[in-house]
């Protein structure tokens, strides 16, 4: 009754369904992996944001890579903003979706050495390859206070550094870039800045990161392993039917015969 699952077809069928219980289980596991990341990164973005600032010299240092332990940490800069070094990062969005610019301000430190701030997001203006307006940063010695962030690559982002930029605007954020452009050392990283709030609230300073939500990654997980239980439960139902309907089939022929004729 069961030769039929050495069928070309049933064969096929099988093998189909022995291949998509290992894998599906692997992306389970790829999603709970996932899961287990992004609840990892929360917690650790929760425990830089509610650390006491430090200066930003004890964090980082110019050809330095800012570990990821570091990311997000509250530090303090002091110096003096560098207005005829700012650049805008051009396709960054606010917390609408917007489409403008951050405004890159080096800050030149006590020692001589720069840190970038991101002071803030702005609107684009008409035309996209002119400067948009952006208020002037305070004068003098100012302490900046701000969260600090990895140098942006190519590799990392996903965004192409585009050639051919309009003055003064850039596409990424990255310490040496700025350093050959400046022609002084920065510091690895930048900071986003968070105080001095700005006047009128231009730029619009980069709120803080999101760091409650989980997404949906353990849900896949699971939804995946329950896909893994219905391959077979699913082989044992087509295997069923298939006996019930070929003995259904073998009842009517035997129905169907003629009897034998009587003498």
């Amino acid at each position: 009754m069961y030769r039929f699952l050495l069928t070309r077809q049933w064969v096929i069928l099988t093998l189909i369904g022995l291949v998509l219980i290992p894998t599906m289980i692997e992306l389970g596991f790829w999603q709970f992996n996932r899961h287990e990341r992004r609840v990892d990164q929360n917690a650790m973005i929760a425990r830089n944001l509610d650390a006491a600032p430090v200066p930003i010299e004890e964090l980082t240092s110019p050809g330095h890579t800012v570990p990821r332990e570091d990311k997000w940490r509250r530090t303090t800069a002091t110096g003096t903003f560098d207005p005829a070094n700012e650049v805008v990062v051009r396709r960054r969005t606010d917390a609408d979706e917007r489409v403008g610019y951050h405004v890159l301000t080096p800050l030149v430190l006590t020692d001589g050495r720069v840190v970038l701030v991101n002071r803030g997001w702005v609107a684009s203006p008409a035309d996209p390859k002119a400067f948009p307006e952006v208020p002037a940063p305070p004068k003098g010695t100012v302490t900046v206070v701000g969260r600090l962030k990895a140098d942006e690559t190519t590799k990392a982002s996903g965004i192409k550094d585009l050639a051919g930029l309009p003055p003064r605007q850039v596409m990424l954020i990255n310490s040496e870039q700025r350093s050959k452009a400046i022609g002084k050392p920065v510091l690895a990283g930048y900071v986003e800045q968070t105080s001095p709030k700005a006047e009128g609230n231009t730029p619009k300073q980069i709120p803080d990161p999101d760091h409650e939500s989980i997404g949906a990654h353990m849900a896949y997980a699971i939804q995946w392993w329950l896909f893994t239980t219905a391959v077979p439960v699913g082989w044992v139902i087509l295997v069923r039917r298939e006996v019930s309907d070929r003995r259904a089939a073998a009842a009517r022929e035997t129905s169907e015969q003629p009897e034998p004729a009587h003498a």
